[in-house]
């Protein structure tokens, strides 16, 4: 906490209630976030919340959502605008970071906030460019993507886990069934090639994640997730680091819009980049 402003700055956990609040703050950044997303970042760790209050009033927030012993990834970092540049920000950043303990943290930066995050101690790893369009109508749906089953929660828990650099079971469980979100997965003779999310957005649905083994299994699921909109824009937060996943999104005419660059404070396990056609979301990696 520190005396700042008008009255004392207080940083606390923060409530999936509270969450809803800076959710609204988000969309009014223009980060087009989910309108269900709250509970499934809750579902992975919900100690990871923080809210800064001013006399009793929201102002300020920062996620940092653990997973496992080694890992963390900061999100959601917002003060409210007209009360920024009295520290609120920097005193609810310290409490967050104390979250993580001694995990590497990462983050998906705005170009406005990466010279601060430097010197923060984050290093860019590579940049992410969202791209929002309508997708042409594909041609014969695919049989080989099919909406996500019950059955298929080990083997997807696996695969997640090989496509970002932590296993996070609790988070999946949650995402794959939030209302509002539809899940698919491509399934070629009996072994899972990929799968990818489509949910509501604020502004428009939002595809995260999309994770193959090939642009044509991502391609396959990307048409088939964004025939869920009936041709309504969708968007996706692509990896610039994947040639294939920024080819994919530019070949079905859809346009980068928004760029962030993802950090990290140290080294992160192994994970298949390559797989990465689409992240799962800028605010939770």
């Amino acid at each position: 906490m520190t005396d700042a402003g008008s009255g004392r700055l207080v940083v606390s956990r923060a409530t999936l209630d509270d969450w809803r609040v800076v959710t609204g703050w988000a969309a009014d950044e223009g980060w087009n976030p989910g309108l269900g997303d709250a509970p499934s970042f809750f579902a992975q760790d919900p100690e990871g919340f923080f809210v800064g209050r001013v006399d009793g009033e929201p102002v300020s927030a920062v996620s940092v959502v653990t997973y496992g012993d080694d890992y963390a990834f900061l999100g959601f970092y917002l003060v409210r605008p007209g009360l920024r540049g009295r520290g609120h920000g920097l005193a609810t950043w310290r409490a967050g970071l104390a979250h993580a303990a001694g995990r590497t943290v990462g983050l998906d930066g705005v170009p406005a906030q990466q010279d601060n995050y430097r010197r923060s101690g984050f290093a860019r790893a590579h940049g992410t460019l969202r791209y929002i369009g309508a997708l042409p109508a594909a041609g014969a749906s695919d049989p080989r993507v099919r909406p996500v089953e019950a059955a298929d929660l080990r083997a997807l828990t696996a695969y997640d886990g090989a496509c970002v650099p932590a296993d996070r079971p609790r988070f999946l469980r949650s995402w794959l069934t939030a209302p509002g979100h539809r899940a698919l997965a491509r399934v070629v003779d009996g072994t899972l090639t990929g799968y990818g999310v489509i949910r509501p957005g604020r502004d428009v649905p939002r595809v995260g994640p999309l994770f193959a083994d090939t642009r044509a299994d991502a391609e396959a699921l990307l048409d088939a997730l964004a025939a869920e909109t009936g041709g309504a824009p969708v968007a996706i937060d692509v990896p610039e680091n994947n040639a294939a996943a920024v080819a994919l999104a530019e070949a079905r005419g859809m346009k980068p819009t928004f760029d962030t660059a993802r950090m990290y404070t140290g080294p992160v396990r192994s994970f298949a980049r390559e797989r990465v056609f689409g992240v799962t979301t800028l605010e939770l990696g």
